[in-house]
């Protein structure tokens, strides 16, 4: 198996996208370019922070990477770790690279996607109304949960030749 894998159809892809446990969703001028499989989870550091700031106020275009782990021993969870935007991110091609992990969830058969929301320019009201509600909370973190158990959202892209086009 290789270290780093591309997949750029999703439907063909299912297998291997059941198979690998870390992930980047990368998507560019409104549409699902790929996911790039990866050996190792995805920490998110100081450093990719000042990164990720520094990219956003830099890159011009329309991009978005969202990062996700599927934890050891939690087999039945995704997480979503880290989301990297550049300047001309629209909010369509963020919701669009949130429908992609869904679908990410519904192929490996996911109850849940888990995630820590550590900046403050993204509202709990923006998440209640994306699906998620918050889980355990705490002083420090901003924990918040989208159970699925079974009952996934339908699909919001629809899979034309290599590249879904967001509803």
């Amino acid at each position: 198996m290789p270290l780093y894998e591309t997949i750029r159809d999703l439907e063909t892809g299912q297998q291997r996208l059941r198979a690998r446990r870390y992930g980047v969703i990368r998507m560019r001028h409104e549409a699902f370019d790929s996911v790039l499989l990866r050996p190792y989870p995805k920490i998110a550091t100081l450093a990719d922070v000042w990164w990720g700031n520094r990219h956003h106020e830099n890159c011009a275009g329309d991009a978005c990477w969202l990062y996700y782990n599927q934890p050891w021993g939690f087999d039945n969870f995704l997480a979503l770790r880290y989301i990297v935007t550049s300047q001309g991110t629209s909010y369509a091609m963020f919701r669009g690279a949130l429908r992609v992990l869904d679908y990410i969830a519904r192929v490996k058969g996911s109850d849940a996607l888990l995630c820590d929301v550590s900046n403050a320019r993204i509202s709990d009201r923006l998440l209640k109304r994306l699906g998620w509600e918050p889980h355990k909370p705490s002083q420090w973190h901003r924990n918040f949960i989208k159970r699925f158990y079974g009952e996934y959202p339908k699909s919001a892209f629809q899979l034309i030749g290599r590249k879904p086009r967001l509803a």
